[in-house]
């Protein structure tokens, strides 16, 4: 009796597993979506960088094609998380909704009337097994009664001092006890065999009451394995006709790419083939010949050029692959002193994909395709107006009406080579000495040991302590 409730219990137990199965599908759908912006922000970043980089040619186009693979399988797992929570998880919570109906006084309509089908057809069955405990109870205290009375008796027949009338009613009471067990063991009977006539309708009601709630958990079940089974044709994107089409198209980009192809149009675009500019007689002319001073070309720009980067100790030796001359804004300068490995995996900050790109972007790539080379080149260091032979005289260019500024030593934390007449150039490691404090381009004037004054960027040196 009661315990029919573990099969009551089972139709709360279904509502919750339907809550279950739709947080999983969610929880799903939510890394669908996460992995699908990371693929698209990752093919954007790399895009940029591979187009702005020294590749070039049909290889530049197979590289580029996996960027393009990342953003078409971005689209179909958007897709996938659309299916995710516009069919699967819908559907899980209309069936909900339409299979558990919630009552006023809390609990399930399914729930109760489970309950109270097998209360029904358990009561006339439980009222006859509580007969037949009272009859039972009722018979074993009478064979108990009737052993004690025997034992009264027989150990009165020992007793000498007991006198006849008395030994007399002992006697009475193990006859009355007697016809007491043999009555209540005849009603004991009597309502045991009433509670076994009664027992294959009492299981007859229970199991058409138990089979209902088994017919409402089978709707269940089955309804979660064709919902398991839509969800799995959502994840397997290798039925998906499109899904092979990309990797189709990829292998097919990859194999067009071509290496003499690739060198025939360098040949032709960057090398002895291309169009050349052959220096032509120009007459003088004032304007043309006009050069602008250090600062006067910083104003008009916002941005600085910096050269020959090459980083120390444990950082890259080489930031540059090819050149060594890249534009970056002057506040952006900082940048370059940090190494940055992309391969290494990125610590759980909190940070989003999109909030580390623009770091990424200005520390993996700094080689542009389109970069323009300086064209002033000269074989005779005489040239330099800086040298050692003049760097006291009365032709320093950088003689300016600006207060005079407290000498500090400092030293170059990267090799630097300038790539204009009033600049120094020093490797890493060098010490020099500022002569006046950084302008608001971040130059900084200094002066070798050696006596050479010239402009260098403030970022480069670090005060000696």
């Amino acid at each position: 009796v009661g315990n029919y409730k573990r099969t009551v219990k089972r139709i709360d137990d279904g509502h919750r597993l339907c809550n279950d199965l739709m947080n999983c599908i969610h929880e799903r759908a939510r890394i669908e979506k996460v992995y699908a912006q990371q693929l698209t922000e990752w093919a954007k970043r790399w895009k940029q960088l591979v187009e702005k980089g020294p590749q070039y040619g049909t290889v530049e186009r197979a590289w580029c094609a996996f960027m393009s693979e990342a953003e078409k399988v971005s689209e179909l797992h958007l897709e996938v998380k659309g299916s995710l929570m516009n069919e699967d998880f819908e559907k899980i919570k209309n069936w909900q909704k339409e299979a558990f109906h919630k009552q006023m006084m809390g609990g399930f309509k399914e729930t109760k009337e489970a309950e109270d089908g097998f209360r029904k057809a358990q009561k006339p069955w439980a009222k006859k097994l509580k007969e037949v405990e009272a009859a039972k109870k009722a018979y074993h205290a009478a064979c108990k009664e009737e052993k004690l009375a025997i034992s009264r008796e027989t150990n009165s027949k020992a007793d000498p001092a007991l006198n006849p009338e008395q030994l007399k009613k002992l006697q009475d009471k193990v006859e009355r006890s007697k016809q007491d067990v043999l009555k209540t063991k005849e009603k004991y009977e009597k309502s045991l065999k009433e509670l076994d006539n009664a027992t294959p309708q009492y299981m007859e009601n229970m199991e058409q009451v138990f089979e209902q709630c088994q017919q409402f958990e089978e709707k269940r079940l089955r309804f979660f394995r064709e919902v398991l089974l839509e969800v799995q044709k959502h994840l397997d994107l290798s039925n998906v006709a499109s899904y092979k089409n990309i990797y189709r198209e990829l292998e097919q980009n990859i194999k067009t790419a071509d290496a003499v192809e690739d060198l025939r149009w360098f040949r032709a675009n960057q090398g002895p083939g291309m169009s050349m500019n052959w220096p032509q007689f120009e007459e003088w002319s004032a304007d043309l010949n006009r050069t602008l001073s250090r600062r006067e070309k910083k104003k008009a720009s916002d941005g600085v050029t910096l050269t020959g980067i090459n980083q120390t100790g444990d950082q890259v030796s080489q930031l540059n692959k090819h050149s060594s001359s890249f534009s970056v804004q002057s506040n952006t300068v900082q940048s370059v002193q940090s190494s940055y490995n992309p391969f290494e995996d990125e610590e759980d900050t909190g940070s989003t994909v999109s909030e580390k790109e623009d770091n990424k972007i200005k520390n993996v790539s700094s080689y542009e395709k389109n970069q323009s080379y300086p064209t002033d080149w000269s074989d005779e260091e005489s040239n330099n107006p800086f040298s050692s032979t003049d760097a006291n005289g009365d032709t320093n260019p950088f003689d300016e009406d600006t207060p005079p500024a407290m000498e500090v030593r400092v030293r170059a934390l990267y090799d630097y080579e300038g790539q204009e007449q009033d600049e120094l150039s020093f490797k890493a490691g060098d010490e020099l000495t500022k002569m006046e404090n950084e302008d608001e381009q971040g130059w900084c004037k200094g002066r070798l040991d050696n006596g050479q004054v010239g402009l260098y960027p403030a970022n480069y040196v670090e005060p000696i302590q």
